[in-house]
């Protein structure tokens, strides 16, 4: 009897100390950093000239995925975002492009628009007039995350703790902050028409007392004719002789050259200039720390969640491209950035206490006048050309008109003209075919393929078809989905021509980097290929939490057994 109260002790003390350590690798936190455009080679490109702070120090303590890859075919912002954040793809969160075209209202829809729930404390802005294209994140019709069909990983870390987490998603832009936040979070963005951070009715009727203290605390302003200087020595830098590469967009008063001018705060452009810099990313930092400090992060026994995206690598490879000074530079300031969060991090919760996560929603194409200058083939396309091509005498053949038969191209998709189709009593899913058919015959296009063709699954098992199917959701994917050939596209971001984009399923936009990091994680660098989809349920199952909703990834089992 005695031997057996002794056994029963030793095995009390065993689960009191399991129990224990479990707690113990517990994280307070869960940090998880989205670099917007961050191309899955930039990392090894930069990782001589960055500090020992910011990416180095996610890598000496922690596990690097070298060859992870989305594997959807629009490899867009609100579409990556989404999918780290869910696990799962468009066609199941339903986010397929950055603008849909609405069926129901007839209308382009924004992905995270919600007039029901209207901007705070914003200034107006009158829908009925003409939006400058550098602001569309800024627009006033409302905002919030109903449009996600599925729950997130930040919903999940919720609903496992009864509510009690702290979960916030911090970005310059909204769809960056509000996919990752989720359902149950609370998001942060930063409105260039006002120059503040600011949130919608979604999730507060008004703002915390520290939110409009650092907005007039004059952060923004700070910058005020003062430049975007280089960091270090320009002959430290690899792209130094292609400063004032002809293939650069010179956007009015920024420059192709250095140093960039931001000019005076009350300029037209002024807040736009910020996010072109790495200046967007260090508000977007600053704005975070301060959160972290007023909301309590890390304080307590339960896990919290903290999404901060960061978005000028995307604005800046945009403009100047991937392969460019401005770029370069822009990777070693965000990665002391970086460093400066994470030291804040440590100093409040301990990086023994927090899991980060960091990946990015796409990469990035190379500029075509960079690779033309290499002898590499590529360009930009125009719909506009259709009318020239061959292929519009079959479609004129077939049914009287070509250019006319397109409503619009709304990346990756083309809306047919319903009310056309319907005055010459055609068929549409005719139509849709013979003009998939005719579009793929057109240079520089790949692939074009109907949605009757992806919902009935006609179509050949292909990577590149698979890609696509994985990003077709029947009521929000347009007619025809076109994939350009390597190193051709559209040169259009929200109305302006950019020289560089994203959005196709090629791996200079699929290749991301995954790293999973806390203090005292063994380093590992693992180049088998992983996917996107599987970063969300690999931190459920870190967290022992269910996995979001939709979630289709596997689980990663180096992170799980790396506690």
């Amino acid at each position: 009897m005695q031997m057996r109260w002794l056994v029963l002790g030793m095995l009390a003390a065993s689960a009191a100390t399991s129990s224990q350590s479990e707690a113990e690798e517990h994280p307070k936190l869960v940090l998880q950093i989205t670099v917007d455009q961050l191309r899955g080679d930039l990392i090894d490109r930069n990782i001589a000239h960055f500090g020992e702070t910011g990416f180095k120090r996610l890598l000496r303590n922690g596990i690097y995925y070298t060859n992870a890859h989305h594997r959807h075919a629009n490899t867009e912002t609100i579409v990556g975002h989404t999918t780290l954040a869910t696990g799962t793809d468009p066609a199941v969160h339903g986010m397929v492009a950055n603008l849909w075209f609405d069926r129901a209202t007839g209308k382009p829809f924004y992905n995270v628009q919600d007039p029901d729930y209207p901007l705070l404390a914003m200034s107006g802005v009158d829908q009925s007039t003409e939006i400058d294209p550098t602001q569309r994140a800024a627009t006033s019709d409302g905002r919030s995350p109903a449009s996600i069909l599925s729950s997130t990983l930040s919903d999940e870390i919720a609903i496992a703790n009864a509510g009690v987490s702290k979960i916030f998603g911090v970005s310059v832009k909204d769809r960056g902050a509000i996919s990752m936040a989720g359902h149950a979070g609370t998001a942060y963005w930063f409105s260039k028409s006002d120059g503040r951070f600011v949130t919608s009715s979604y999730y507060m009727d008004t703002y915390p007392d520290w939110v409009n203290a650092w907005n007039d605390a004059g952060h923004v302003l700070a910058y005020a004719y003062t430049d975007w200087e280089l960091t270090d020595p320009e002959q430290t830098y690899r792209f130094a002789a292609f400063d004032d590469a002809e293939w650069e967009t010179d956007f009015p008063g920024f420059g192709r050259t250095f140093p960039h001018p931001f000019g005076a705060w009350d300029s037209k452009y002024y807040t736009t200039f910020l996010t072109l810099s790495p200046a967007g990313d260090e508000l977007t930092a600053s704005f975070a720390k301060t959160l972290i400090d007023k909301e309590g992060i890390g304080t307590d026994d339960v896990t919290d969640y903290l999404s901060v995206s960061f978005s000028s690598t995307d604005y800046v490879g945009h403009i100047f491209g991937p392969s460019s000074l401005e770029s370069e530079d822009n990777l070693r300031r965000l990665d002391e950035t970086i460093g400066q969060l994470l030291d804040h991090v440590d100093q409040k919760i301990g990086l023994e206490h927090t899991l980060v996560v960091l990946s990015a929603d796409h990469g990035g194409a190379e500029v075509p006048g960079y690779l033309e200058y290499l002898g590499i083939p590529a360009g930009y396309f125009t719909f506009d050309d259709i009318d020239k091509e061959p292929a519009a005498k079959a479609l004129i053949a077939e049914f009287g008109v070509a250019q006319e038969l397109i409503s619009s191209f709304s990346q990756p998709y083309v809306y047919l003209n319903e009310q056309l189709i319907s005055d010459k009593g055609l068929e549409k899913a005719d139509v849709a075919r013979a003009l998939a058919k005719e579009l793929q015959k057109m240079p520089a296009i790949a692939y074009a393929i109907s949605s009757e063709d992806l919902a009935s699954a006609a179509i050949a098992k292909t990577t590149v078809s698979d890609a696509v199917l994985a990003n077709f959701h029947a009521s929000r994917s347009g007619d025809v989905y076109v994939v350009f050939e390597p190193h051709w596209f559209v040169g259009d971001f929200d109305g302006l021509h950019v020289a560089s984009h994203h959005g196709s399923p090629w791996t200079y936009d699929t290749h991301v980097p995954i790293i999973f990091s806390r203090s005292g994680m063994k380093a590992s660098r693992i180049p088998a290929r992983v996917e996107t989809v599987d970063l969300a349920p690999t931190v459920a199952a870190y967290l022992r939490i269910k996995a979001p909703s939709g979630s289709r990834g596997k689980i990663l089992d180096e992170v799980v057994h790396s506690q």
